[in-house]
């Protein structure tokens, strides 16, 4: 198997690099070198303007308003948006319900709802994980039931990310608890977040950022007409979202980037009074970590090729691989950047304090905020399908186990 890029691959890649580096704003490229998290206004203005360059719903087709990409040219693009650095686009959005609503929705869901998720003009949530039902979704109870034509929806749903800036959530809810088995009885449903009954609380993470949520419904009326697919078999749209959920989980963009910024910065710091960069140990981290990032580049690679020829659209278990190797590559590469940081990495979590002390920052910014990225990516091998329940895929569809 010859897993070099081939030349159109290659001039699908410089193009690529060429518009990033004349349209990316620098103020938001700064901000994402620095290891800020992206804004949501940050997000709206990128996704915007990949949209309007026909780029933004990289994973659909041409006739949803994709670009028609191969999975080798959607690869080369998550990776290089991620190098650049940019925001990514919603996943929510793209990867996400614009899949489910291509694959399962109704003609009329289809055209009011694809372009505006697109256009990132309504902010998508997941309404999955409820306090009893993480990694065994099954066992969600938020019920739905029919009356008339509308669902009165009752329950909660927690770890909801993005649910204080959502327009809409799409939700899994229980239609029919009689149903014999617990992957049974269970719809997908649309749910404006405007409506009466949802009541969202934050959860401040251990990074000291908002960004997950607790939602609650309480006799919110939905109608019909925005159930997903057939009544009572939602868990096949659930099972068709969180395979392309997992569309690009390696982030292998990112933790070269990371590695890249990481080698730039320890020129700068110092330890036993020479530079960073010159100290054996840390040379020898950087080299172990650029080689496990080629080795599952490669595996990558042959992942996605063997997809680009069997053209049946089912997952390859093999991205579990992906999935765990990925992450914890993920993680490791935040860890560098902020071990470059040292003691100056350690966040100011009491701001309003160091304001009033008018205390000066201990050290430069991107220190503090590889600490904060180095913590929330702890649960970056709990998303998307825990580490361990990708294990149990592999050890069964791979191993045969």
């Amino acid at each position: 198997m010859d897993l070099r890029f081939t030349a159109d691959e290659l001039a699908f890649r410089d193009e690529l690099r060429e518009f990033f580096a004349a349209n990316l704003p620098q103020n938001i490229r700064e901000r994402m070198r620095l290891g800020h998290a992206p804004s949501k206004e940050d997000t709206v203005t990128w996704q915007r303007i990949l949209n309007r360059h026909g780029w933004a719903a990289y994973s659909w087709p041409k006739e949803y308003g994709g670009p028609g990409w191969t999975p080798v040219q959607r690869m080369i693009f998550l990776e290089e948006n991620q190098l650049a650095p940019a925001p990514e686009v919603s996943s929510f959005n793209i990867t996400m319900i614009g899949p489910v609503l291509i694959q399962f929705g109704a003609e009329e869901q289809k055209q009011r709802f694809l372009p505006r998720a697109a256009n990132i003009d309504d902010w998508w949530c997941q309404g999955f994980s409820e306090p009893g039902a993480g990694s065994d979704l099954a066992s969600l109870k938020t019920a739905a039931k029919l009356d008339g034509d509308h669902y009165i929806v009752n329950g909660q749903k927690i770890w909801t990310s993005t649910a204080h800036h959502a327009d809409w959530c799409f939700c899994l809810v229980r239609t029919d608890p009689q149903a014999p088995k617990r992957q049974q009885g269970i719809s997908f449903l649309l749910i404006d977040m405007k409506t009466s009954g949802i009541t969202v609380r934050p959860i401040i993470s251990i990074d000291g950022s908002h960004h997950l949520n607790e939602v609650f419904f309480d006799h919110v009326r939905v109608p019909v007409s925005l159930r997903v697919g057939e009544e009572n078999r939602g868990w096949d749209v659930a099972k068709f979202l969180l395979g392309h959920e997992r569309t690009g989980i390696a982030r292998l963009g990112k933790s070269k980037e990371r590695v890249k910024f990481a080698r730039e910065s320890a020129r700068d710091m110092r330890a036993n009074g020479r530079p960073l960069i010159e100290d054996p140990a840390f040379r020898h981290r950087i080299a172990q970590l650029e080689t496990d990032i080629k080795a599952l580049e490669i595996t990558q690679m042959r992942v996605v090729s063997a997809h680009d020829r069997s053209h049946d659209g089912k997952p390859d278990p093999l991205s579990s691989v992906l999935k765990v190797r990925g992450t914890e590559l993920l993680q490791a590469t935040t860890e560098l950047a902020m071990d470059v940081g040292g003691p100056l990495s350690m966040p100011d979590w009491a701001q309003e304090l160091a304001a009033l002390s008018n205390e000066p920052e201990l050290g430069p910014e991107w220190a503090t905020e590889a600490t904060r990225s180095y913590l929330f990516l702890r649960a970056a091998s709990i998303y998307g399908g825990t580490n361990e329940i990708q294990k149990n895929i592999l050890s069964k569809a791979v191993l045969g186990l």
